[in-house]
């Protein structure tokens, strides 16, 4: 997994509440357990006026006009600025996965889904819960025809703004850890690796008749 440590990217602000999970990646798109190939169909729903399903070329799809990531302006953004609630609805995977093939390192809002904020620290992205006010600042500064670029650090627990102003976040020690040391729960179980092998000896000779090999 991808360390983090410190971002500055450009902020995409979208105002909706209650993003559910088949909106982020609808469901006809589930059928891969790839972590890849999901990006150009986030939001599908809304980014394009036609009805997406795998397989299709979107290049030549008609895309939604109004839709916030279809603006010339927002493009290469890498930090999504949402309302509460984000990640709402069933508990697929592919709902950060489809975030971070887009290219979002970084997801802000007032609060999100429980299993959607514990995915998104599998996949190396960063779930930052801000107060409404502060969001709500942030979206009044994101509102100028002018994108914003935000850094994110993560070591420090900051986000600084562009007229240099600082916010802190609060994240979960553990969970921060793993994001600076780029660890998910298979890499997390790698590091004892030696001690695993070990453990596999030790009981193949005090039960050897668990590791007999069965013929076909």
């Amino acid at each position: 997994m991808r360390q983090f440590n410190k971002h500055t990217g450009k902020v995409v602000p979208l105002d909706r509440s209650n993003v559910d999970t088949d909106q982020i990646i609808p469901k006809q798109f589930l059928k891969s357990i790839k972590r890849s190939g999901f990006g150009p169909n986030l939001f599908d729903d809304w980014r394009y006026l036609d009805s997406g399903e795998p397989g299709m070329d979107n290049s030549i799809r008609p895309v939604n006009p109004d839709f916030i990531l279809n603006k010339d302006c927002y493009q290469a953004a890498s930090i999504l600025l949402t309302r509460e609630n984000f990640g709402c609805g069933s508990s697929r995977e592919h709902a950060p996965w489809a975030l971070d093939d887009y290219g979002f390192r970084v997801i802000i809002a007032p609060s999100f889904a429980d299993i959607f904020y514990s995915n998104c620290f599998k996949n190396a992205l960063l779930p930052i819960q801000l107060s409404e006010e502060q969001v709500n600042n942030l979206f009044e500064i994101s509102s100028l025809e002018q994108p914003i670029n935000l850094l994110i650090d993560l070591e420090q627990q900051t986000i600084t703004i562009p007229n240099g102003d600082i916010l802190k976040f609060e994240i979960d020690n553990f969970r921060k850890q793993c994001l600076l040391d780029g660890l998910d729960e298979i890499g997390l179980t790698m590091q004892y690796q030696d001690e695993i092998k070990k453990y596999e000896e030790q009981r193949r000779k005090q039960a050897p008749w668990l590791f007999v090999e069965i013929k076909a």
